[in-house]
């Protein structure tokens, strides 16, 4: 290799450097003068002085060859030079040392290149790399591919060096063009004139090839760092070629010096053999450069295009491939050999990171040895004067997802670098990287494109009722709608819910199915009502069946069940003959049947025949029976699951759709992503539209609906006078003041986290454990010591835990004992599951909370309110954003004991206190410390992170239950719950360390804070001045007015030519404000406080403001 003269420049310390640029000057106007009169003694006389002086004499020699007038004449002075040299053997090869330049040949192998040139002509200085191993080895690894690889093609060589390779590949290949990229300036200079040197012969005429080009049509070279030249002027690459360093310097300041061609010699050279810190997990094995460089790449390069790198084997070969496969490229090891390791280069930064890493480099001792040693071993033994060698491969990596994986790359690049450390799209089956790219791609142009996550109806998300309905029409020629698909959390939940909408004395389901149902269905023996039974008139029954349908037909017609819900058996699901028996024994009997396709229905392009879509195929689904299909088979997560219903019958569809807003809250968004994408890549590709609608036969009616069991007595009260979300297709375009969800800007954090839950593979389960995070969370938030022999359930959402609650106070017997203005979805959801409520009257003067006197008051009454549990929302109380202060809770909690009631308190909607001057937070332990009562009390903690953390929108409900709360015969009751999928889970332990290390996140919600703060103070101002009364909240998302300027007047619309007119109280405020402006509100009914409606802050900016115009604009109406 090559070695640095002591003094390169030769000039006594005694000169300024003032003078050193002075005499730099001169020899370079000399150097000038020299190859204008053809003088070789004088140029190299100039170039002997120093390595500075004949780079100087070399940059002005490249400016006459760049210079048409002066070309020839340059060139053939180079060919003087040259012969000059060659004719004196000793001068030859000493020429780097004495002149420190050197001319050399470099022969190219057997396939030689236009005109049978078998060799390049070659300038080396020494501050840039030289031609040697390496760089043939990886020539002889890009000689491996077809003559076809570059031909005609853009091209780019990271690290050009004196650019011989980039020129071998012009002119052996002819590429449209290839640029030569290099950090060190000199290296840029010399490859230019090296250029000249081959596209010119020695009298200084052009070199034309079989296309008639020269080479100086086909190559250029610039200084760059990596790609950022092709970057930055927006060059579409074909072929990215690469030999880089692979070490990092032991001396890590020296990269930081700036980057110029008049750095020393030293330094530029270690550009070339050693690399610094790039921020790549792939640093600790020297290839950060290399990372950095494929990952510009995939930015630049065209999506079937292909790179190759040199790499060397120290790291290991299963690390070297790691590096681009998990990035998502297909790798071939083109070349493999052995190199001695270059003795200018220092391993000891080797031996550094084994000592911290168990990782250990591989290095041989010798060229023909085959037991690898460690960097520290190898270290020793080249100290001791030993030869040490390690492998050397060129890799060719093609992108298998191209367009996709350049999705995901745009999107980590712009503020998620981080977590590309933890990204990884090595897939050994490609049914699993078909599947998984596509997916990380869409959830990165999700998170990239939208600030926050957009409201998304109980119904499910449009997107992926609407992909679901088209996979049903084109592969299964059913032709659906949206408006027929109705999603679900799970197929458990889908039946659970089915059930509890019916109530139905008997229901048989198929033995497959009722894993997950209620205990006491499944034990309980009262097949047939009494008329002494009260109970039994909600109670449910549940009889196991074999998914036989011959069997199945048997105990329907025997029992006369109401609701039947069984699967079709593998053997007869191909016809529909058994599902076609099913429908006419179901309705002659009277029976609601739901069929589960589940097993039956594959998301594939060759999906196999389902008799039962056959069917609809040609015929409407009838009106008393609806489809189960529950979504599990993915190739990547087994536990992640969505379901969906198809029912045709409105009244059916719509209220499976609310028992999901009910009991559920809504479906994770994420789960409905993921097999959005899933069915959208099965569809991409399909013509639209290209078959004609099926012409289906109409249902036969001769049975009719009045003979089925209708909904439940509590489920008919809920329907049909709770205040329930508006349907979406009723109005186009809607306002949501009336929605308990965040709709602020995801906090980069959030988006970071979600993308590294599903970028990620092999989770631990401690990584998704987020319960250590959750308990001091608690600590720190409400001073409540949770012991280790706590219960933590979770769910997607908190409404789905508290409503297992409220089963389990079924249960007992107990009464649901709620305060006047609590959460109307609650209460909603307590009354469709038949709950004995007992309200606990507030006043306006305590601002509509619960207090001391009200609650003893209602404790008393131990005739009506048998074993209560005391619902409790706080610290801030939903609809009405106040504060219970940490006095107020404890002698709340005083009064439980006293009683021995169970509480369950909610902290779902707490966190956001943005005006708590004079709030000192709650000392749960200090509050429970001492309690004396009745031995039945206890405390459950039920919460929520969307409120405490900034999480844009994503849902993640929790509920701690201290020891002796539920009675084991109770925990029945959480059977059917959907827990969050464990890429949810990890977002949340993640967000949960972020909040505690007081970083980022932390910040967001302290700029949260201050908006809802802000928000608030306008929506009081609009409300007030249009003849609101407000009452001022001061933590959360909602605040309650009460429209006094507008009780009792009459309020006239216009819609489609019909009159809409009504005199206006808190009960139908809600629908008027909707008809009138487009906002949706809460209304009286919903507050359970007399004639006061509830306004969310939480909008997204734009939606705030109009909806601001919606409140003035309602005024108006009413003048």
């Amino acid at each position: 290799m090559i070695s640095f003269p002591q003094n390169p420049a030769n000039i006594p310390p005694s000169i300024s450097l003032h003078n050193t640029r002075i005499l730099c000057n001169t020899l370079e106007s000399s150097a000038s003068m020299a190859a204008v009169k053809g003088s070789v003694d004088e140029f190299l006389n100039i170039c002997s002085h120093s390595g500075d002086s004949a780079y100087s004499a070399l940059r002005s020699l490249l400016e006459r060859l760049e210079n048409p007038e002066t070309r020839t004449e340059a060139r053939v002075f180079l060919s003087h030079l040259q012969k000059k040299l060659d004719s004196d053997r000793d001068l030859s090869q000493h020429c780097l040392d004495t002149y420190h330049f050197q001319i050399q040949d470099i022969y190219l192998d057997r396939n030689e290149g236009y005109q049978n040139r078998k060799k390049l002509t070659m300038m080396v200085i020494p501050s840039i790399f030289m031609p040697e191993d390496w760089s043939f080895t990886f020539y002889e690894g890009l000689n491996r591919h077809p003559d076809s690889i570059f031909k005609d093609k853009t091209v780019a060589e990271l690290g050009c060096g004196n650019g011989w390779i980039s020129i071998a590949i012009a002119d052996k290949w002819l590429p449209s063009k290839v640029y030569g990229l290099d950090i060190n300036p000199r290296a840029v200079k010399i490859s230019w004139i090296n250029l000249y040197l081959n596209a010119f012969d020695e009298n200084g005429q052009p070199v034309y090839d079989a296309e008639n080009k020269t080479l100086l049509d086909r190559v250029e070279f610039y200084e760059s760092d990596l790609l950022s030249y092709c970057r930055d002027n927006h060059i579409e690459l074909e072929r990215i070629v690469g030999c880089i360093p692979q070490i990092l310097n032991p001396n890590p300041d020296a990269m930081s010096k700036l980057i110029t061609e008049n750095a020393s010699e030293e330094f530029l050279h270690d550009l070339s053999n050693y690399c610094a810190l790039q921020g790549f997990v792939e640093d600790q094995f020297g290839l950060g450069l290399i990372a950095r460089a494929v990952e510009e790449g995939i930015d630049v390069i065209k999506p079937m295009g292909i790179m190759i790198f040199n790499m060397g084997g120290r790291p290991g070969q299963g690390v070297c491939k790691r590096l681009f496969e998990r990035r998502g490229l297909r790798v071939n090891k083109l070349w493999q050999t052995k190199i001695l390791q270059a003795s200018d280069t220092d391993i000891s930064a080797l031996v550094e990171i084994e000592k911290n890493n168990p990782h250990r480099f591989e290095f041989f001792m010798g060229l023909v040895g085959d037991r690898p040693i460690c960097a520290r071993t190898a270290w020793a033994f080249g100290k001791a004067g030993g030869r040490i060698s390690h492998a050397l491969s060129v890799y060719s990596c093609q992108l298998r997802h191209p367009n996709e994986v350049k999705k995901i790359f745009e999107f980590l690049k712009n503020g998620f670098h981080e977590i590309s450390n933890s990204l990884d799209l090595s897939f050994e089956d490609d049914s699993v990287a078909d599947e998984k790219i596509p997916f990380l791609a869409y959830l990165a142009g999700v998170l990239k494109d939208s600030s926050r996550f957009p409201y998304e109806p109980p119904t499910g998300n449009k997107r992926f009722r609407d992909l679901i309905a088209s996979f049903m029409k084109t592969y299964h020629h059913v032709p659906l709608s949206a408006d027929n698909v109705a999603i679900f959390p799970s197929r458990a939940t889908a039946i659970e819910n089915s059930l509890r909408l019916f109530t139905p004395r008997l229901a048989i389901v198929d033995e497959h199915l009722t894993r997950n149902l209620p205990r006491q269905w499944l034990t309980s023996l009262e097949i047939e009502q009494k008329k002494d039974d009260k109970t039994s008139v909600d109670g449910i029954t549940v009889i196991e069946a074999p998914r036989q349908s011959d069997l199945m037909i048997e105990l329907i017609k025997k029992l006369r069940p109401q609701v039947v819900v069984t699967g079709i058996a593998q053997f007869e699901a191909v016809t529909s003959s058994a599902f076609e028996h099913l429908l006419r024994v179901t309705k002659e009997i009277g029976s609601r049947l739901f069929i589960d396709i589940s097993d039956q229905f594959e998301l594939s392009s060759l999906p196999s025949s389902i008799g039962v879509l056959k069917y609809l195929a040609r015929t409407s689904l009838p009106s008393h029976a609806a489809i189960i299909c529950g979504l599990l088979r993915n190739q990547v997560y087994t536990d992640l699951e969505v379901a969906f219903v198809i029912s045709e019958e409105q009244t059916i569809f719509d209220a499976l759709t609310r028992s999901v807003e009910l009991l559920q809250g809504n479906t994770a968004l994420i789960s409905q992503y993921y097999y959005g994408c899933l069915f959208h890549e099965l569809l991409s590709f399909q013509l639209p539209d290209r078959r004609q609608p099926a012409e289906r036969e109409a249902e036969d009616a001769e049975a009719s609906d009045n003979d089925m069991i209708g909904f439940s007595s509590s489920a008919i009260s809920v329907l049909s006078q709770a205040e329930l979300s508006v349907r979406v297709t009723e109005t186009p375009s809607l306002l949501h003041m009336d929605v308990d969800q965040i709709f602020l800007p995801t906090p980069t954090p959030v988006k970071a986290a979600i993308f590294e839950s599903f970028a990620r593979q092999n989770v631990t389960e401690s990584e998704c454990d987020v319960t250590p995070s959750l308990r001091q969370f608690i600590k720190n938030a409400y001073n409540l010591s949770v012991e280790h022999n706590a219960e933590f359930i979770y769910a997607d959402f908190p409404l789905s835990l508290f409503n297992k609650l409220v089963l389990c106070c079924i249960e007992e017997g107990g009464s649901l004992c709620m305060p006047a203005g609590s959460n109307g979805n609650y209460i909603s959801a307590a009354k469709f599951l038949n709950a004995n409520i007992v309200s606990i009257p507030t006043q306006a003067e305590d601002g509509f909370k619960l207090t001391e006197k009200q609650l003893t008051s209602v404790l008393e009454q131990l005739e009506t309110v048998r074993k209560p549990w005391v619902y409790i929302s706080g610290p801030t109380i939903n609809p009405t954003g106040l504060l219970y202060s940490n006095e107020e809770m404890k002698s709340l909690l005083a009064v439980c004991a006293r009683y021995g009631a169970r509480v369950i308190i909610d902290t779902s909607f707490s966190g956001i206190e943005f005006n708590s001057r004079g709030w000192d937070g709650w000392n749960l332990d200090a509050s429970l410390a001492g309690l004396t009562g009745n031995s039945a009390f206890s405390m459950c903690l039920l919460g929520g992170l969307f409120n405490k953390l900034p999480t844009g929108g994503l849902a993640y409900g929790f509920l701690v239950l201290k020891p002796g709360f539920l009675a084991d015969s109770f925990r029945g009751s959480f059977s059917v719950l959907n827990k969050p999928h464990s890429t949810i889970r990890y977002t949340a332990k993640k967000l949960l360390e972020l909040e505690e290390q007081k970083g980022d996140l932390t910040g967001a919600a302290q700029g949260q804070e201050k908006l809802l703060g802000a928000r608030l103070k306008r929506l009081k101002e609009t409300l007030e001045n249009c003849g609101w009364e407000v009452i001022e909240a001061r933590g959360g998302v909602s605040v309650i007015a009460k429209p006094c300027a507008y009780l009792g007047k009459k309020i006239k619309l216009e819609e489609d030519g019909s009159t809409w007119e009504i005199m206006l109280d808190g009960t139908n405020i809600r629908e008027a404000m909707l008809r009138a402006t487009g906002l949706c509100i809460n209304g009286a009914s919903w507050t359970g406080i007399p004639d006061y409606c509830r306004f969310t802050l939480a909008l997204e900016d734009g939606d705030f403001d109009r909806a601001l115009d919606c409140i003035v604009k309602f005024k108006e109406f009413i003048k």
